[in-house]
């Protein structure tokens, strides 16, 4: 097939390593479609969306292996070139354009996880702390409402409030760096997983749980996969978040209940592809889903190509399974 590569464009100077990776992601992609016999060309989207038609109508694909995870720097737009696409008929990988938009939207997903009887953590955006007082118990993390990469979070995000209207106060005051939306999420203090899923004949295919392990931290110090973990290889969060795909015999029963309910995120969201779904554990070893990653991260080192590994999946057959669950089929 003649495959599109489309993916966010990154400005040539001052991109931060979550944009610039979209690259690395593109040429990973490029080659796999490649060794699998098929024609591609990288292109990108922006807000030049008449440019965009003009562009991807001349190149004609069969097909488009969408990258896009933000337009401009716009998470909140994710769903944007799928839905340009759905107008124009092309056949793309991955979520399908409310998928996108509903797993986007951490709020929105939220209270989807809710209806469906998913344990997610409890939470106020500002409109509910400004419609009344409300009693605060235990600490609170301070989120992006659209933006991901772990996009503003860092340890200073959990707060140990005292009332709402200091919760308020502090999450006005991220809102500028949280990408103008931001929500509060009671925080659970445990452990934390990834459960990554890849399209398969007989429905999605839980990859192997993986745990990410908090080494040495300091017991003052709150336990957080942010920015710096993810992105910035020099930090102590960076240094000591390790990826853990070694559990004892005891906890598959706990790893079973996190590959099902990962699954139920799968069709209660009318994934396709490939996701990840991010937990908490609590103490009680009750799990809590905290995010849907429609279309994760596909570069070589990200956590959903390590899980596929484990599986003992070349990226290549990851690549070619996600081609074989696009709908319409070309």
């Amino acid at each position: 097939m003649k495959i599109v590569i489309l993916y966010d464009r990154i400005a040539k100077e001052g991109s931060h390593p979550d944009q610039s990776d979209a690259l690395v992601q593109a040429e990973a992609v490029d080659r796999a479609l490649k060794d699998l016999g098929h024609e591609s060309v990288e292109m990108t989207f922006s807000m030049d969306v008449k440019g965009f038609l003009k562009e991807i109508k001349e190149a004609y694909p069969q097909l488009v292996f969408n990258l896009v995870e933000s337009v401009e720097g716009h998470g909140r737009l994710i769903h944007f070139p799928a839905s340009v696409l759905d107008l124009l008929s092309i056949p793309y990988t991955g979520a399908p354009a409310d998928a996108l938009y509903m797993t986007s939207s951490k709020v929105v997903a939220k209270k989807i996880l809710s209806g469906a009887g998913i344990p997610t953590p409890s939470y106020y955006s500002p409109g509910d702390l400004k419609a009344k007082s409300i009693p605060i118990g235990g600490p609170y993390i301070v989120k992006s409402v659209w933006e991901h990469a772990s996009v503003g979070l860092e340890e200073s995000s959990v707060l140990a409030v005292k009332s709402s209207g200091q919760l308020l106060a502090e999450m006005e005051k991220r809102r500028d760096q949280l990408g103008g939306d931001c929500f509060a999420e009671q925080f659970i203090d445990g452990r934390e997983f990834n459960l990554s899923l890849l399209a398969s004949p007989e429905g999605p295919e839980a990859l192997p749980p993986a745990e990410m392990k908090f080494i040495d931290y300091p017991p003052e110090k709150w336990k957080v996969v942010g920015y710096k973990a993810k992105w910035d290889d020099s930090s102590f969060e960076s240094l000591h978040t390790q990826r853990s795909f070694e559990f004892p015999k005891s906890e598959r029963p706990l790893l079973q209940n996190l590959m099902d309910m990962a699954k139920r995120c799968w069709h209660v969201f009318g994934l396709r592809g490939y996701a990840r779904v991010d937990f908490r554990v609590d103490e009680r070893n009750q799990p809590w889903v905290l995010e849907i990653n429609a279309n994760p991260c596909l570069s070589p080192d990200a956590g959903f190509v390590a899980a596929a590994s484990q599986a003992g999946l070349s990226y290549r057959q990851v690549v070619e399974r996600i081609l074989q669950d696009v709908h319409p089929l070309p």
